[in-house]
């Protein structure tokens, strides 16, 4: 087994929703697995109201390499953001939404520790920042806490992407719907992960949907919508939205959530249901992804 695989079939081992002592329990996982691969955390806690404004409390964790105080990276690099979020709905142990993207996140963590030691860390021309959000499912109030801040200090963002659902895969024609406004365009079968940006997104839909061309037997659908999505709601439904909202470039990575998973915001969504195969290959196309951004930055696009 995995370590992806091993990652999501813990977290998704009973649900975790806001403010609960699993999910928070599920966070000190996160935090140690990502300092034990050379990830130094800080939790970001802050409070929030939802759409009916009953107010929240989240924490959200933030990671960045650890390197030696004597060393000497460079400050002036612009921020990729990768992020996921932990919390689920309550009553779904949240297998797919959204245990196997965090699980993906913390992999990437590890494989990229593993191909960068802190002497090309520092010279990467990109600074990578890890985070994993919180109460997401009450309106990705942890990405617009983490976006605000960004914008309020000015932050150089490159540009950050939402990983969100990312192991539900089906091979049966007819397993993939689509809004009204994209019928016809995609395929109906469910066998391909999505690349979704914004209008401002070209660059970085183009640098994710070439690292996943190179996965072998990993088919690959992107989508770029204009004014922020807004003409096409479901393509907002994640971390990614708050960051459009906010002037950065920004995708969602995913299996289509409830447009593909039967099991979305339901008891059954659970390991069983997943493909560890489509996971394991998704993985593996963010890492690409990130590897590239990390030696070279994002071609103008």
């Amino acid at each position: 087994m995995n370590r992806v695989w091993e990652h999501m079939s813990w977290l998704a081992s009973e649900p975790r929703p806001a403010e609960t002592d699993r999910l928070e329990e599920c966070r000190r996982y996160c935090i140690q697995h990502l300092n034990d691969c050379g990830w130094d955390v800080r939790r970001d806690p802050f409070t929030s109201h939802n759409s009916i404004g009953f107010s929240l409390n989240g924490v959200n964790l933030v990671g960045h390499r650890r390197v030696p105080e004597s060393s000497s990276a460079r400050n002036d690099r612009p921020v990729f953001v990768l992020g996921a979020h932990l919390d689920s709905c309550p009553g779904t142990p949240g297998a797919d939404d959204n245990a196997s993207a965090v699980a993906a996140l913390l992999d990437v963590a590890a494989a990229i520790t593993e191909e960068f030691p802190v002497e090309s860390w520092n010279q990467c021309p990109v600074e990578l920042e890890l985070v994993i959000f919180d109460l997401e499912e009450n309106g990705m109030l942890g990405a617009a806490f983490h976006a605000d801040g960004c914008r309020q200090q000015q932050r150089n963002v490159l540009g950050m992407v939402s990983l969100e659902m990312l192991g539900y895969c089906s091979r049966q024609p007819g397993s993939q719907s689509m809004p009204p406004e994209l019928q016809g365009i995609y395929s109906d079968v469910g066998n391909f992960i999505g690349v979704v940006g914004n209008q401002n997104s070209t660059a970085l839909i183009q640098h994710f949907a070439d690292a996943f061309a190179s996965i072998p037997d990993l088919p690959r659908e992107s989508l770029q919508v204009p004014d922020n999505g807004r003409p096409l709601p479901p393509t907002r439904l994640s971390d990614h939205s708050p960051f459009w909202d906010a002037g950065y470039p920004a995708l969602m990575i995913t299996d289509t959530s409830f447009l593909r998973n039967p099991h979305y915001h339901e008891p059954t969504d659970t390991p069983e249901t997943l493909d560890p195969v489509f996971l394991t290959k998704v993985t593996a196309g963010v890492i690409v992804a990130v590897r590239k951004l990390l030696q070279s930055g994002l071609r103008s696009g």
